[in-house]
C-alpha cells in the first residue's frame, strides 16, 4: 500500500512538472510565432517564470514602411497567462531587468520596452524628424498589439519620469491598447524652456532653505578660480570632455546645482557648505548633488535623444542667469542647444504637447499620477482641471523619486482602491507596499 501511494505521488509530480514544461513550451512557440519578432529565453529577474529577451523589427516611419526598418529591445517577464500584464514603457533605454513596483503590487507579467533611438533600439542611419512621439507610441502599439494575441487579461502601462511622459503620449494615440495607466513624476512641459520651472524654484521648500542653496550657488561662483583647477582634476580623472570648455562647464553645473538639489531630494539642507568654506568642500558638495558626466561629451551623445525630443517637441528647462547676473557674463537665459546633434533643426513644435494637455484636462481616462511635491519636475506636473476620470497624488516633499510606497499608509490604501474600482480586481496592497 505504502508503495503504491509512493508511485501515484511520483506519477503527479511528474505529470505536473509535464504540464509546466508543455505550458513553457506552448508560451515560447506562441512567441516565436509572432511575426517580425527575435526571441531568446534569458535569466532575468528570477521571480518570474520565465524570462525573454525580444527584438521587434519596427519601421523607422510607420506611415511609410518601405523607408527601412530598425530593431527594438522588449522584456518579458512571464508568470502565468491569466496574470495582468504590466507594460513598462521607457522613455530611454532599459534600465533594469528587474520587476518594478506595479508587477509586484498587481502580481502581474511584466513587458519592458526600450524607446527607440536609445541604447541598441536604434536604426543604423539616425534620421531625427522620426523621434516623435507619434511614431514612438506606433512603436509601443506595435509590441502591446502583438502579445494581446497571447494575454488575455487586464493590461496595464506605466514609466517614470521620460517614461512616465511617454506613457501618456502612447495613452493619447491609442487610448484603447491597455485598460489603465500610471504615470510616476511625469513632467508636461507647454514651451521648449518652461518657465514655470524658474516659478517652482521661486517657492519651493522653506525660505531658509532656498536662501543656502542660492548662497551655495554664489560662493562657487565667487571661488570660480579655486573650483576650475578642481574640476580639470576631476574631468581628467573621469575622462570626461566639455564641448563648451571648462569654464562654461563649471558655469553651467553651478547653475544646475538648484533644480538638482530639489529634483532629487539627495543631500539635506543641513550639508551643504556655508558661504566661508574652502574650495574642495563646495567642489565636493557640488559633484555630489549635480555630477559634471550630464555635459560630458559621452554623457550628451548618450542622451542625444532626449535632447532632441525636449528641444523640438516635449519641451526642457533653461538656466535662469539673471540672479546671478553679477557673476557670469551671458545676455540671456542659457538652453540646452549645444546638445543637439550637428545639423540639426532645433525648432520647437508646440502643436502635440497643446493638444496632449487638451486631451488630459478633457478626455483622458483611468490614468493616474504620481508625483513629489518637492521635485522640480513636479512644477511642470499634468493639471487636470475639470477631468475627473483620473487621479492624480502628489507627496508632500517627495522628490523625483517618489512612488507608491513613499506615501503615507493612507494615501497607499487611496491608491489601491482607485486601482481596484478601475481594473475590478482585488489587490492584495501588502504584496508591495512592505517590499
Amino acid at each position: 500500500m505504502k508503495i503504491k501511494y509512493i508511485t501515484n505521488l511520483l506519477l503527479a509530480f511528474l505529470l505536473v512538472g509535464s504540464v509546466s514544461c508543455i505550458q513553457t513550451k506552448d508560451l515560447e512557440s506562441r512567441l516565436k510565432e509572432l511575426p517580425c519578432v527575435a526571441l531568446e529565453k534569458i535569466q532575468g529577474d528570477t521571480t518570474f517564470a520565465a524570462y525573454y529577451e525580444m527584438w521587434f523589427t519596427q519601421p523607422i516611419d510607420h506611415e511609410n514602411p518601405g523607408l527601412g526598418t530598425f530593431k527594438q529591445r522588449v522584456l518579458l517577464g512571464h508568470h502565468a497567462l491569466d496574470r495582468p500584464m504590466l507594460v513598462e514603457i521607457q522613455g530611454y533605454n532599459i534600465w533594469t531587468e528587474k520587476a518594478g513596483e506595479l508587477s509586484k503590487l498587481l502580481d502581474a507579467n511584466q513587458l519592458t520596452i526600450e524607446h527607440r533611438y536609445f541604447n541598441n533600439s536604434r536604426p543604423d542611419s539616425l534620421d531625427w524628424k522620426y523621434l516623435n512621439i507619434k511614431q514612438a507610441a506606433a512603436d509601443q502599439h506595435a509590441v502591446i498589439q502583438a502579445l494581446k494575441t497571447i494575454y488575455k487579461n487586464k493590461w496595464i502601462s506605466t514609466g517614470i519620469s521620460k517614461g512616465g511622459q511617454t506613457t501618456i503620449y502612447h495613452r493619447y494615440f491609442y487610448p484603447n491598447d491597455v485598460d489603465v495607466s500610471i504615470a510616476y513624476v511625469a513632467p508636461l512641459n507647454l514651451e521648449r524652456e518652461d518657465k514655470r520651472i524658474h516659478e517652482h524654484l521661486a517657492k519651493v521648500g522653506s525660505e531658509e532653505s532656498r536662501i543656502k542653496v542660492k548662497d551655495f550657488q554664489v560662493a562657487c561662483f565667487e571661488n570660480r578660480k579655486e573650483l576650475l583647477p578642481l574640476l580639470k582634476e576631476h574631468a581628467e580623472k573621469n575622462k570626461y570632455q566639455f564641448p563648451m570648455g571648462f569654464e562654461k562647464a563649471l558655469d553651467l553645473n553651478i547653475l544646475e546645482y538648484s533644480f538638482a538639489f530639489w529634483q532629487w531630494g539627495n543631500t539635506n539642507c543641513d550639508e551643504i557648505p556655508d558661504s566661508n568654506a574652502g574650495a574642495n568642500d563646495l567642489f565636493s558638495h557640488l559633484i555630489k548633488t549635480s555630477p559634471f558626466n550630464f555635459f560630458d561629451s559621452a554623457g550628451i551623445i548618450q542622451q542625444q535623444p532626449f535632447f532632441y525630443q525636449a528641444l523640438t517637441e516635449i519641451g526642457m528647462y533653461s538656466y535662469e542667469v539673471a540672479p546671478f547676473k553679477k557673476y557670469v557674463n551671458y545676455d540671456k537665459d542659457l538652453t540646452f542647444d549645444f546638445t543637439l546633434p550637428e545639423g540639426v533643426d532645433g525648432t520647437f513644435n508646440q502643436k502635440s504637447m497643446l493638444a496632449v494637455n487638451k486631451w488630459l484636462q478633457t478626455d483622458a481616462d483611468k490614468i493616474l499620477f504620481i508625483y513629489g511635491e518637492y521635485d522640480t519636475w513636479s512644477a511642470t506636473q499634468v493639471h487636470l482641471k475639470d477631468n475627473l476620470k483620473c487621479r492624480k497624488f502628489i507627496r508632500p516633499e517627495g522628490s523625483h523619486g517618489t512612488r507608491i510606497r513613499n506615501f503615507s499608509p493612507e494615501k497607499q490604501a487611496k491608491i489601491v482602491q482607485t486601482l481596484e474600482a478601475w481594473l475590478e480586481i482585488e489587490i492584495n496592497e501588502e504584496s508591495l507596499l512592505q517590499k
